[in-house]
């Protein structure tokens, strides 16, 4: 268990700088998705080429676990156009929103009871949202774009919960990219045509910082999510991500200098989201001594 917590922290320290590389890379949120994807699956391929052939997967666990794929381009679309439409802090910040929706979503889909304690933290996050809701109007946009985007973040950790322990993670992560980038491919037209673009044609600085961001916070970050989903519950997972919003803003206010535009709001709603972590980990850590 404490293996799959490193895993779990290591990962997002990775995705804390996901969102800075949206705000770097000057192409659209669709293209940026699409191209993360298609990286991500050429840098999979190329570890399968070198281990010698391909895993032995069925067509149903293909389809099952592309599916995952495409939720996960949706998110990234959503995410990415969220920080477009606002910044990188506003953007990461409705990330954690993730949490309050699988809280909801998980009981559902998985057929079990809903949990009062976990909707009860959740709504700490869905509160702290609320504060920060209330700046700038020009941010609005990108919140929308934001809360839709943790709704596909949050179907895809269920879902991804139900599958993952039954597959080793390089080939999880094979078909999820390979089959991700297959069906965002095929939405391309219709978000293009709604989202037009000038060039589909990355620049040089651009593909540099595909590349990264596919190697690390895509391929590696991704590898040890699905690695702690065999022993950490979807929730834990969403919950933790919560402090993802902590280390971006750092980053983007030492990068972007992004703290000159935040309200009193702002700072409470954050505070509120980073307590809803503090006790779901003192209440994980109390179940895992009272069992």
């Amino acid at each position: 268990m404490k293996q799959a917590y490193l895993k779990l922290h290591i990962a997002l320290v990775l995705a804390g700088f996901t969102g800075i590389f949206g705000k770097l890379i000057t192409l659209n949120a669709a293209l940026i998705s699409w191209y993360r994807l298609f990286f991500s699956a050429i840098i999979m391929l190329l570890f399968f080429a070198f281990k010698g052939k391909l895993p032995a997967t069925t067509t149903a666990s293909k389809l099952k676990i592309s599916f995952t794929g495409l939720l996960l381009g949706i998110h990234w679309i959503l995410f990415y156009g969220s920080i477009k439409y606002s910044n990188v802090s506003v953007g990461v910040v409705c990330f954690a929103l993730s949490s309050f929706f699988n809280a909801i979503l998980g009981p559902v889909i998985n057929k079990r009871k809903l949990s009062i304690q976990e909707l009860l933290l959740s709504s700490l996050t869905l509160l702290g949202i609320g504060l920060i809701f209330g700046m700038d109007a020009g941010y609005r946009t990108g919140i929308i774009l934001g809360v839709f985007s943790s709704i596909c973040s949050a179907l895809y950790t269920l879902y991804s919960e139900r599958i993952v322990k039954d597959y080793d993670s390089p080939t999880f992560m094979l078909w999820q990219m390979s089959g991700g980038f297959a069906g965002l491919t095929l939405l391309m037209p219709l978000v293009l045509w709604i989202t037009p673009v000038k060039s589909l044609i990355p620049s040089t600085p651009d593909l540099l910082w595909l590349v990264v961001l596919a190697a690390f916070c895509t391929v590696l970050l991704y590898f040890l999510i699905n690695a702690s989903l065999k022993q950490i519950s979807s929730f834990t997972v969403s919950l933790t991500f919560n402090l993802e919003p902590l280390y971006t803003i750092l980053l983007a206010v030492a990068i972007f200098k992004e703290g000159r535009e935040f309200t009193a709001g702002f700072y409470c709603g954050l505070v509120l989201i980073i307590s809803s972590l503090i006790f779901q980990m003192y209440r994980v850590r109390r179940l895992a001594i009272t069992t």
